[in-house]
């Protein structure tokens, strides 16, 4: 008798830890996160988001991370709409290699991008990293409106194809020459345009949550405005405002752990077993 308990026992606890592991890998192999990288202004890869590429890379997420068309080497060789061609590729790539939930994680400019980008694609996740270079404020539109309305006008032309030096302005580098077209120079510089931070904020798709990283130690004009752009987002009970202890170009290195954190909440809240539990929401 106690011989067939003890086989029943384990006959039971070998189908049950059957049963968890099937169900744990499926979930763990459709739940891979995939994550794209994007820079700040002047920056590439091996700048300031080095160190989180690697981080998660170690982590086993698949991240991709990009050099973009504002980085130091390229001065926006391409237009908006190229670049956002540039992260669908990187994130089809990722996909491919198994991912199956997708973020877009972006430093300062990088950060209005992803944002940007969140506003007009599904996404798991947008994570705006000390976002920055809003070219519909004021002193962006004092710096750079000569080069706007030159711009503007060599399109009215139709020389929007010609490259020709206009400026690109950065804090406390003041403005720098930027060899571009026109025609692309505005995709980027336009005050109403893609990089209008405002605008980014306020059409951000609410179906995509979005963890925005403000440093307490960010640049004075970032410091103020931060929650003010947090709160122009749509209402997402996922979405969450971090400030770490860092300064602005620490603040990749500074978050990894609440990326990693965040990520992860994310999607498991995906997944129709986990639903059902508060999220974050809005401080």
């Amino acid at each position: 008798m106690i011989g067939r308990v003890q086989k029943f026992i384990f006959l039971t606890i070998a189908v049950f830890g059957t049963m968890l592991l099937h169900v744990g890998g499926t979930y763990a192999a459709e739940s891979k996160i995939g994550i794209v990288i994007v820079h700040g202004k002047g920056g590439s890869p091996t700048r300031h988001v080095s160190e989180l590429a690697s981080s998660l890379e170690a982590k086993g997420y698949l991240v991709a991370n990009l050099e973009m068309p504002w980085s130091g080497r390229r001065h926006y060789d391409v237009s908006v709409s190229a670049a956002e061609k540039e992260i669908e590729s990187a994130l089809a790539t990722l996909r491919n290699k198994g991912a199956q939930k997708l973020f877009v994680a972006g430093h300062s400019q990088g950060g209005l991008f992803a944002l940007y980008f969140g506003g007009r694609h599904q996404v798991d996740g947008i994570i705006a990293i000390a976002p920055g270079g809003d070219v519909s404020n004021r002193t962006f539109r004092q710096e750079l409106d000569e080069s706007v309305r030159q711009a503007r006008k060599l399109v009215a032309e139709g020389k929007g194809n010609d490259k020709t030096e206009f400026y690109d302005y950065e804090g406390r580098k003041g403005v720098t020459a930027v060899i571009s077209t026109p025609a692309i120079y505005l995709s980027w510089f336009d005050p109403d345009g893609a990089m209008n931070q405002t605008m980014a904020m306020k059409n951000m798709n609410p179906r995509v949550p979005v963890l925005y990283i403000g440093p307490t130690e960010d640049y004075p004009y970032l410091r103020r405005i931060k929650h003010s752009m947090y709160g122009a987002l749509p209402d997402n009970p996922l979405s969450k405002m971090y400030e770490p202890d860092s300064t602005h170009l620490g603040a990749p290195s500074a978050s990894r752990d609440e990326i990693v954190r965040w990520t992860a909440e994310v999607r498991d809240k995906a997944n129709p077993a986990l639903q059902g539990t508060p999220g974050n929401g809005r401080p």
